[in-house]
């Protein structure tokens, strides 16, 4: 299992915390933000995949802001995959 830091940007949050076992979402921690929702947004992601958090989260907005805790996840689960996926290749044999 991975663990990657994601600093967001243009949120309350300030950084999300994510663990990958491949492609699929194990752990997510947000750190700053709105308690409540920054609960809840983890237990509904956890078990899918990048590909089933982006689809669902992406493009949301909160408030005035062209962004949200909720896509700032997709961006972290996505960029935390990519960069298993070049690690991964940089060593094959981990």
């Amino acid at each position: 299992m991975a663990e990657y830091m994601y600093q967001t940007q243009g949120t309350c949050s300030r950084q999300i915390r994510v663990e990958l076992e491949g492609a699929v979402v194990k752990n997510v921690v947000f750190y700053g933000g709105c308690d409540g929702n920054l609960k809840a947004i983890p237990k509904l992601v956890e078990g899918l995949t990048v590909d089933q958090v982006e689809e669902k989260l992406s493009g949301i907005t909160c408030g005035f802001k062209s962004t949200s805790c909720a896509d700032q996840l997709a961006r972290a689960v996505r960029q935390a995959y990519q960069r298993e996926e070049k690690n991964h290749e940089s060593h094959p044999y981990r």
